[in-house]
């Protein structure tokens, strides 16, 4: 199972991928988290000790020379385009239990988007993750979906968008649509979070003109989660998406 969850920062996609993470871990399966957000929290979020040290993948600067072939962050023409990626799980995720953890960092120079070294292995990386592992993979992502390319999006399972009752996040909501769309995700569904009534559930719905795939109540116990007991509204409704999410590979 292969799940990407993206939405406008401060709705709660982090917590919501933490979530599904320690869910799936719970059942005995082997996870992978990643954490493709630049504001990196995913692991916080799991529970990881706050003082975990963890090195982002574009920031390997050893490991990147010796797979690409060139020096990271310096002007280059040629360089490697499909570097080994395969023992990179084993050998550089921060495991808990069922969960292993990688964070893949932000690229900071002009023109991120073209194929430069760093994002380069970060690609090839998540298209292995996405098209070759038996693992449950989750990929908290940024309010874009630049991390997929048009290689790998086809192989994920869905994209989960997080919304909340508000007009910012619902426009959001409808821009990474047209982005996922374009790199034809073949399901992108609709999760609210911090929902307070069923009016908050029918503003989403009116306001999208989509179904909700999961409607997560408010909670004081998400407001800083970090791996912790949620009430059990909060379990069943992750359960809910879940089970959802199981049928779409039975299906």
């Amino acid at each position: 199972m292969k799940i990407a969850v993206s939405g406008k920062g401060g709705v709660g996609k982090t917590t919501l991928a933490a979530l599904l993470c320690r869910y799936f871990a719970a059942q005995g399966r082997q996870v992978i988290a990643i954490d493709a957000d630049p504001d990196a929290n995913l692991g916080a979020t799991l529970g990881f000790p706050r003082d975990l040290a963890i090195t982002p993948l574009i920031e390997m600067k050893e490991l990147i020379r010796e797979r690409v072939g060139v020096e990271p962050e310096q002007p280059t023409v040629f360089f490697k385009m499909n570097p080994k990626v395969d023992d990179i799980p084993e050998r550089f995720a921060v495991q808990d239990g069922n969960i292993r953890l990688m964070v893949m960092g932000t690229i900071r120079r002009g023109g991120s988007g073209c194929a430069c070294p760093e994002s380069v292995i970060v690609k090839q990386l998540i298209g292995h993750l996405l098209v070759e592992r038996k693992d449950v993979v989750v990929l908290d992502m940024e309010a874009g979906v630049e991390h997929l390319g048009r290689g790998t999006a086809q192989f994920v399972d869905a994209l989960l968008v997080v919304v909340q009752p508000t007009s910012a996040s619902l426009q959001t909501y409808a821009r990474i649509k047209i982005l996922a769309a374009d790199l034809k995700i073949p399901r992108i569904v609709l999760v609210g979070n911090n929902i307070h009534s069923p009016d908050d559930e029918a503003r989403i719905v009116r306001e999208t003109g989509e179904k909700l795939w999961g409607a997560i109540p408010a909670s004081e116990s998400l407001a800083d989660f970090s791996g912790g007991r949620v009430e059990i509204a909060v379990e069943n409704e992750i359960k809910n998406i879940c089970d959802k999410l199981e049928k779409i590979l039975n299906s």
